[in-house]
């Protein structure tokens, strides 16, 4: 069987990069997929070898089963639809993974804006929020416990030059992974967190085609690549099976051992 059959699997921020390789990588296994974003079609700019598919139309090419339902995680209201819709159309919700993320840098902490610290803080400290408090409102009434996974970073777990705003709303949601394991593991809802590195998404892009910054962070990990997003997906398909049972409230790296050299903490 299937590592995830039929178990019922929302991703937020799924119509590119890391969140369709994990919704793509959850359909593989036999999950039934939830895609959600505020729009349907992959960002251009991005790495998938499908780019002109959705990632539903992705998915069912392959055999599997998905809907997309939209939503944007910054608004409370529609994060509890998109939940309410997962219910509608499958029945039950087993794995909520809080995907939705944006990125900002380039800039000297005094150089920030208000709108900088306002974007990275709704998106990814509030919208993990949202969608870790829907889906364990469904899990309780459910009364069988489920599983959250958060895509955090290793931003959330160390300091960075010029991402001072990214870095701290990564470092509310590193927090906030390890409250909730404290608070809901007695209700068997297991909670994770996923911090990769650069990897190979359209958000970074830039950086990728940059060939000086290529240069300097490949040099800089012992594994002397970028990631890739099949690297994260693995990952996540693990935690949302049973496989994973007794992995709780860990945040755990993804990133080619980056973190054993640089900015370590």
């Amino acid at each position: 069987m299937a590592r995830l059959q039929d178990k019922v699997v929302v991703v937020t921020g799924s119509a590119s990069g890391f969140g369709r390789g994990i919704a793509v990588a959850c359909a593989r296994e036999g999950a039934k997929i939830v895609v959600s974003d505020v729009h349907e079609k992959p960002n251009t700019g991005g790495f998938e070898t499908d780019g002109n598919l959705t990632t539903v139309e992705a998915i069912e090419k392959a055999g599997g089963r998905a809907v997309y339902v939209a939503a944007d995680v910054t608004k409370s209201d529609q994060v509890a639809n998109l939940v309410a819709r997962t219910v509608e159309t499958y029945g039950r919700l087993d794995v909520m993974v809080n995907n939705a993320g944006v990125y900002r840098n380039g800039k000297r902490l005094h150089e920030f804006s208000e709108e900088d610290l306002d974007v990275c803080f709704d998106v990814n400290a509030k919208g993990t929020f949202f969608g870790a408090q829907e889906a364990i409102k469904q899990f309780l009434a459910q009364g069988d416990g489920g599983v959250i996974i958060n895509l955090v970073s290793t931003a959330g777990l160390q300091g960075h030059p010029n991402q001072s705003v990214y870095n701290i709303s990564k470092g509310a949601q590193a927090n906030l992974t390890r409250c909730l394991a404290i608070e809901y593991g007695q209700d068997k809802i297991r909670v994770n967190g996923i911090c990769p590195t650069y990897a190979k998404t359209s958000l970074t892009r830039e950086l990728f085609d940059d060939k000086d910054f290529d240069q300097v962070f490949t040099e800089s990990i012992p594994l002397k690549r970028w990631g890739e997003v099949d690297d994260i997906a693995n990952l996540a398909v693990f935690l949302a099976s049973d496989e994973s049972s007794y992995i709780h409230g860990d945040l755990i790296k993804v990133d080619g051992g980056e973190t054993l050299c640089r900015y370590s903490v």
